[in-house]
């Protein structure tokens, strides 16, 4: 402002309004994991938050998928796929998810290349740090954890939700090590072997979802032989002529088999040249049966997946529909076909309410509606503040919006004035919040309350030490997860 000691017209501008509080993005994961690659131009961007908003904004800085190595295995005529975890990369596929399902905006950070050898949770370990440092995101994805060993899965399942723990601004959508599995196959059972390794510190940070999903990320056509092992193309192609000799009721050598048995046979030493390859892999399908019905195993093996990608986007358009506050829940799932595992009302109740608390959502097929996701609880299931998701995402948004808007008071006199403004300012964001629905209650008083002040929530000694100190107190909108409608018969009275 102008000192006033030359004679003229002096202005004074002051302002008229409070400062406000504004609402933090809730709705930006990110994705920790391998890449093709991570460059943008000659700037290397390996554990470095990068922020895109398209799957081909992605594919521009990170490079596409990974073709992996599908094993097969034959039993009469059965045939089974699996595709081989060290060549595995999760991260394409869950992005492919993630934008499917309505996600925007989210942050890669890409801690390896598909060449990296030894995976394990120490990839992690320079991100994590990094990560630190970054404000926007609130959701924790690592698909790859699902192709390291079960140790190595728990291990970084646990350190992203002590992170989001730490952060107080993020949750981790954890996926189930093995989680295509039924839950009574043999071997061991998936759920208790989560709830045993996963820790219980934290854990209203995370939400886990139960089975993988059957989607279609990966299209028929992008399949060919090529996916197949090399180490099974010798059994591919004895299948391949049994499976002919069966089909056509003739011996293999006969001489009219001549023409497809060659076509099976270059299947040892394949074309190179890629229309080759793609005319070798047509006619196949033309000719035979059985080559159609490998194809199909391949694909289905290939685009078995874990749901956290697809939650993720999940999250995101229905915070963009509806707010932080719905549940995340009765949604359908895109991209996707069918849950691995048929889950039915009666399997669903260990699953939703353990005694130990770690509740694990389950995705279902309902007649009629398709996919849904049927679950919104954190894994602190018995906890009575942080028991479901919106409830723990609502409260970081609240808490973080304020935070951010509070750092403008930060050095300003703790007097009456300073607090009253405070109070103004967190008073209106929550009031508008109250209107949208995040918050219960019949007037603004039944929703929050905001004290700051000397014999409020301050002591003397309080003020000489330099702290301002204020409560505020939400009702936070809950989920109706169990509604129960009760039935009876009353007198005839005419």
């Amino acid at each position: 402002m102008a000192q006033e000691k030359t004679p003229g017209v002096y202005i004074n501008e002051i302002n008229a309004f409070p400062n406000s509080v504004v609402e933090v993005a809730t709705a930006v994961p990110v994705f920790l994991g391998f890449t093709q690659t991570a460059r943008r131009g000659s700037v290397d961007l390996t554990n470095e938050p990068t922020r895109v908003t398209s799957l081909a904004e992605y594919t521009l800085l990170f490079g596409g998928p990974k073709q992996p190595d599908v094993g097969v295995a034959f039993d009469g005529d059965k045939i089974t796929a699996t595709p081989a975890t060290a060549s595995r990369f999760l991260m394409y596929d869950a992005l492919r998810l993630f934008f499917g399902n309505g996600g925007g905006a989210c942050y890669i950070m890409s801690v390896g290349s598909y060449d990296t050898t030894g995976r394990g949770p120490g990839n992690y370990d320079a991100a994590w740090q990094i990560l630190r440092k970054e404000q926007e995101p609130t959701m924790i994805v690592v698909p790859d954890a699902v192709t390291m060993s079960e140790a190595d899965h728990y291990a970084l399942s646990n350190t992203a939700l002590a992170e989001a723990a730490t952060s107080m601004k993020r949750v981790a959508i954890l996926d189930i090590h093995g989680g295509a599995k039924r839950r009574d196959a043999a071997g061991n059972d998936v759920i208790e072997t989560f709830r045993t390794n996963v820790t219980n510190d934290d854990m209203s940070y995370g939400a886990a979802y139960y089975p993988w999903v059957n989607t279609t990320v990966t299209e028929a056509a992008d399949v060919d032989y090529s996916w197949i092992a090399d180490g099974d193309m010798a059994n591919v192609i004895s299948f391949l002529k049994t499976q002919l000799a069966k089909q056509t009721g003739l011996d293999i050598d006969d001489p009219k088999l001549a023409g497809v048995v060659t076509k099976i046979d270059e299947l040892a030493n394949p074309p190179a040249d890629p229309l080759d390859r793609r005319r070798l892999h047509q006619a196949l399908l033309a000719v035979s049966a059985a080559y159609k019905e490998l194809m199909a195993s391949v694909l289905s093996a290939v685009n078995l997946l874990p749901p956290s990608g697809a939650m993720a986007g999940v999250y995101a358009r229905t915070d963009t529909n509806f707010g932080v506050f719905k549940a995340p829940a009765n949604t359908g799932v895109q991209m996707v076909v069918s849950p691995s595992v048929s889950i039915s009302h009666e399997e669903q109740e260990d699953l939703n309410v353990p005694l130990d608390g770690k509740a694990i959502n389950a995705i279902r097929t309902f007649i009629g509606r398709g996919v849904l996701v049927w679950g919104a609880r954190t894994l602190d299931g018995n906890s009575q503040d942080w028991r479901y998701v919106p409830v723990r995402r609502t409260l970081i948004m609240l808490e973080q919006s304020i935070k951010l808007a509070a750092e403008a008071y930060v050095f300003q006199p703790n007097d009456a004035g300073t607090w009253m403004a405070m109070k103004t300012m967190i008073e209106n964001f929550l009031n508008n919040q109250w209107k949208a629905g995040a918050l219960a209650g019949a007037t603004p008083a039944e929703a929050y309350s905001v004290s700051v002040g000397l014999g409020s929530t301050m002591t003397g000694n309080d003020i000489l030490d330099g702290y301002m100190r204020v409560t505020v107190r939400v009702a936070v909108t809950r989920p109706a997860e169990f509604i129960v409608i009760t039935f009876q018969q009353k007198m005839q009275t005419s």
